[in-house]
Order: structure tokens, then sequence, then C-alpha cells
């Protein structure tokens, strides 16, 4: 049988113009430029969404930031809530005049200036952070006890001078300073520290400080207590008049053992010849003007004053070979003696004049004894002001912990 034969069918390909060409490369490259358009959109829409959020996230941190420290309890003391807001207000306050007291000092403290001052060793065992803290902790406690038994006496004062006062003191301090008086509260107490939310920290603080006087005039000593006291401490408020003069031993810093020690003989030599001068009846100023180096002599050679003449001195602030020597029972006025001074390696030759007790001091014993009553009336207080570390900051608190355990 023989084989069907198929019809052969003519595929026909259909050839493109230049311009069919042309045409449909441009459809082409649309087609390319709206996907791209199209990604780009939703990048686009994408990285809105991501800069909207991070701002939103940025406002929201910095709100709930505020809210934290203006309204969450940071710690408790006693049965008082303290936000960070008034913390911050205490700590900054006390770590301003810390420093401006103390900076001075800072490099015989061993305090690195070009450092911040919180991360290093206030001693052993705490940093300065520990120890503003404790200040601060300690302070706010006060503050709280002393505005609370105002309250609970009927003590009431009017702090609105007062107040104006301070008010006053830091817009002028904010002119001087270049700034504006909202900037200036919040570099002198903390972030968040505004006029309006200080008041109420400040007006406390001015309470507290007019109750304290109070306190220390409720507990003024009689005349017969101040005579009593006095008796206990005499040398304390006992006051004396004398003249001194320092003979240093001459060595250099790298001078040995037999060196300093032939130093030192020389200088007491010097010493003994000036005493022997004044038992002779030389005056002391005329004498320390020939015994001084010639660094020092301009020193003793002032008409207008006696360099070597201390009057009304208190022990405490004599170095404590001559004030040894000088409260000594029995002494005389024109005594004299040559005393080592073992630590400076040197000599003093001194002339003892008179010891006596100034009644203007009544005050400052009365002061002494109302200070030490009122203390002790607030620490019986401050038994009542326990305090809770809710935020878990205060590592000063762990530290005490520790070292009582």
């Amino acid at each position: 049988m023989a084989k069907e034969k198929k019809p052969q069918v003519e595929t026909e390909q259909k050839v493109q113009t230049k311009y069919e060409k042309k045409m449909e490369a441009r459809r082409k490259q649309e087609e390319k430029d709206r996907r791209e358009a199209k990604i780009w959109r939703i990048c686009s829409i994408a990285v809105c969404v991501l800069i909207v959020a991070a701002i939103g996230v940025s406002i929201f941190a910095s709100v709930w930031n505020k809210k934290t420290a203006t309204k969450d309890t940071y710690l408790t003391i006693g049965s008082h809530s303290v936000t960070k807001l008034e913390y911050d207000y205490y700590y900054s306050m006390l770590k301003n005049n810390y420093l401006s007291s103390y900076g001075s000092l800072f490099s015989y403290m061993g305090v690195d200036t070009t450092q911040d001052i919180e991360g290093q060793q206030y001693n052993d065992t705490m940093t300065y952070k520990d120890f503003f803290d404790q200040m601060t902790v300690e302070q706010i406690s006060e503050t709280k006890a002393l505005v609370d038994d105002a309250a609970k006496n009927g003590f009431s004062y009017d702090v609105t001078e007062d107040y104006t006062e301070i008010v006053n003191g830091i817009v002028s301090g904010a002119e001087t300073a270049g700034t504006s008086i909202k900037e200036y509260y919040q570099s002198m107490y903390g972030k968040y520290a505004t006029e309006k939310n200080m008041e109420p920290f400040i007006k406390d603080g001015l309470l507290a400080n007019e109750y304290y006087n109070h306190l220390i005039e409720q507990n003024a000593p009689e005349t017969q207590e101040i005579k009593d006291y006095y008796g206990e401490h005499v040398r304390d408020y006992d006051r004396v008049d004398y003249h001194s003069f320092a003979i240093a031993a001459q060595t250099q810093e790298d001078a040995s053992e037999e060196d300093t020690d032939k130093a030192l003989m020389d200088a007491e030599n010097k010493a003994k010849d000036m005493k022997e001068a004044l038992e002779s009846g030389k005056d002391f100023k005329e004498l320390c003007i020939e015994y001084s180096t010639e660094e020092n002599k301009a020193t003793y050679e002032d008409e207008e004053t006696d360099a070597s003449l201390r009057e009304g001195a208190y022990y405490s602030g004599i170095p404590s070979v001559v004030a040894d020597w000088l409260y000594e029972d029995g002494r005389s006025e024109g005594d004299t003696a040559v005393l080592e001074d073992t630590a400076n390696n040197q000599y003093y030759v001194v002339k003892f004049i008179s010891r006596y007790y100034d009644e203007a001091d009544d005050t400052n014993i009365s002061n002494t004894i109302s200070s030490e009553r009122a203390r002790e009336y607030i620490d019986g207080l401050l038994v009542n002001y326990g305090v809770t570390d809710v935020k878990g900051e205060l590592k000063y608190l762990t530290l005490e912990e520790e070292a009582v355990g």
C-alpha cells in the first residue's frame, strides 16, 4: 500500500523593517523604564516609611526619657518618691559646688583635670560619681526631713524674697554666660530642668535652711553651759601670740644621707645661735633678716609688717611641733626655744608672748553647742528616712552594705 503523502506547509517568516525594529526597541525600553520607576517608587516609599519611623522612635524616646525623668520614681526616701529630675537638681548643685570649692586643688588631690571626674577614684572603694551620689542622697534626705518636721511643728517661712533673689541670680548668670535662661537652667540643674519645674525644689531648700537656722536658735546654750564647754576644750579655744622663724636644712634633691645629716646639723647650729642672740636682747625681726636666705630676706625687711609675728592663733592653726610647746602648762612671756621639725627637715626658733581666751569666742562656742544639738536632733529624724534604690543605679549603697557585711 502506498504511503499517503502529506501536503507540505510552507512557513513564511516575516521580515521586520528598520522602522519596526526601532519601534520594538522603544517599546522594550519603555517597559524597562516602567519597571524601574515602579521599583524606585516602592523603594522610596519604604525609605520614607523608615525615616518617619526613625523620627517617630526618636520623638517617642525623647518623650519617654523626659517622662521617665520627670514622673517616674528614681528612688524613695522615707515616704517620699524622688524623680530623676529632682535627683539631678541636687546632684548637679552639689557637684558644681564641689568643683568650685576644690577645683584649684585637684592637681594636689590626684585628679586628672583633662578627664571626667566622675569616673576617677575618690578613695579606695568609691569613684567621684559614688561620692557625689552619696552627698546627693544625704542632702535630699535631710531636706525632706527638715521640711516635714517644719510642717509638723507649725513652722512657716515666706521664701518669696529669697527665691526671687535666686532667680535673678540665674538670669544674671545666663546673661554673663551668653546663653538663654532655659539653657542655663539645664547646664546648672540637669537636662530637663526648667524654671518652672525647679521652683519647688529650690523653695524646699530655702525652707529647710531656714528651719535649720530655727533649730540652731532653739538649741542655743546658756552662759554657764558656754563656760563649762570652754573648760572642757581649753586648748581648742585659747589663743596665743608668738614669734617664729624656720631655718631649713639646705640640701639637694639627690643628697646622700650623710649630706642631709650635715645640713640638718648646720640648720640646728644656726637656730641655736639665733636663740642665744635673742636671749641676749636682740630684736626677733632683725635676727630674721640676718638669718633668712636671700630669696626670703625681703619678706622680713618690710617695715609695715612683722612676718615672724602671729597674733590670736589657735592651736589647730599652728605647726604641731610649735603648738605643743606654746601650749605647755607654765609657759611664760619671753620663753624661747629651738624646735626640730623632722617631717620638713628644719628647725624653728620660737618666742612665746602670751596665751589668752577671747570672749568673742563665746559666740563660736555657742554655735558649736547648738549645731551639735541640732545635728543630733536631725539624725534622730533621719532614722525614718530610709533609702530605696528603685532604679538600682546608686552603687555606693552596695559598697556600704558590703562594708557592713
